[in-house]
């Protein structure tokens, strides 16, 4: 059955338990799925791209159909899905498995696709089309990702913001952490500073440099490091961005501690943490201990007041505390 975004909140989910949301919109895809489902599921989320579940599809279905008595309700979400796992999910719809939701996101569907036809028709099923946005519906998310993090901005930085994500609401929500990791306590942010903060993207993305280093994937480090020649400003900014995924590291690691599953940790985080980062993140928790995540907390706070009080050498500071936790065991 096809329904537009827009009828998906009113949408009484208890009668439905696989959906369908294709389209080139992946952010609205993801938000949508945050938001909306798995506040509903806090236990048993589970996610699976098409390739990696088609390779282990006897394991898949045997997660599926022997259910011990104790399962909480599963939510699980396919990502980047095509026409080859259509028969799996007649199946399942079929087979009518109790306390099961399955979300199965993909790309632009052509009319003739098996998967999308299958979802228009049965009776069972919901389908979803996701479109690119427009000015209105990015400056509107723009406005209210700032309202909410009581900064005021003016509608030039609006403009800006939606001309640089080329219609990627990924991209300006990327663009958005940036500035708040740097504006950190300040209720208003100047036309110039986000016109120096978005333009780094042309030199390089100062989250990779980050999240490369927190992986302690020193080749890809030492490149970006070798690319990039960073002012006083940009590297303050690289500080912040440390800051900022420390601390969500730091929030993680206490999270595990009380739920050893990684995937529902991840899964229940907020704000919610995009499933491209997943991987990375999984990486950086592995490499990290709680302890160590708070003392480079406390040395990079420390870093960002002697870079300040030495500008002049402010690169030569930030590449040997890059360097050093590089090789730190």
């Amino acid at each position: 059955m096809i329904i537009k975004y827009n009828e998906l909140k009113s949408l009484n989910k208890n009668n439905f338990n696989f959906y369908l949301f294709y389209g080139s919109n992946k952010g609205l895809i993801e938000e949508t799925i945050n938001k909306n489902f798995k506040p509903i599921f806090t236990k048993n989320i589970s996610s699976f791209d098409e390739a990696e579940l088609l390779t282990n599809i006897d394991d898949f279905k045997e997660m599926i159909f022997n259910r011990s008595f104790f399962d909480d309700k599963k939510f699980i979400i396919i990502n980047r899905a095509s026409g080859k796992i259509v028969n799996l999910i007649q199946e399942l719809v079929v087979s009518q498995v109790k306390d099961l939701k399955i979300i199965i996101t993909a790309g632009v569907l052509e009319k003739k696709s098996k998967l999308r036809n299958f979802f228009e028709k049965d009776k069972f099923t919901i389908i979803v089309p996701f479109y690119e946005d427009n000015y209105q519906s990015l400056a509107t998310m723009i406005q209210t990702k700032f309202r909410e993090n009581k900064i005021n901005i003016s509608n030039e930085i609006i403009n800006l913001l939606v001309d640089r994500s080329k219609g990627d609401r990924i991209n300006i929500y990327n663009e958005i952490e940036k500035i708040l990791s740097y504006n950190k306590n300040k209720t208003k942010i100047d036309l110039e500073d986000v016109l120096k903060l978005t333009n780094l993207a042309e030199n390089h993305d100062i989250s990779e440099l980050v999240d490369h280093s927190l992986s302690k994937n020193i080749k890809k480090t030492l490149n970006i490091i070798n690319e990039n020649n960073p002012n006083t400003e940009e590297n303050i900014l690289i500080i912040r961005v440390y800051l900022s995924k420390l601390r969500r590291l730091k929030r993680l690691k206490i999270d595990l501690e009380k739920n050893k599953n990684i995937e529902n940790v991840l899964s229940s985080s907020k704000p919610p943490i995009f499933w491209k980062d997943k991987d990375v993140i999984k990486q950086q928790l592995s490499k990290w201990t709680l302890k160590e995540i708070r003392y480079l907390i406390h040395r990079v706070n420390k870093l960002e007041l002697i870079i300040k009080k030495n500008n002049q050498i402010s690169n030569h500071l930030l590449n040997n505390f890059i360097l050093e936790n590089l090789t730190v065991n």
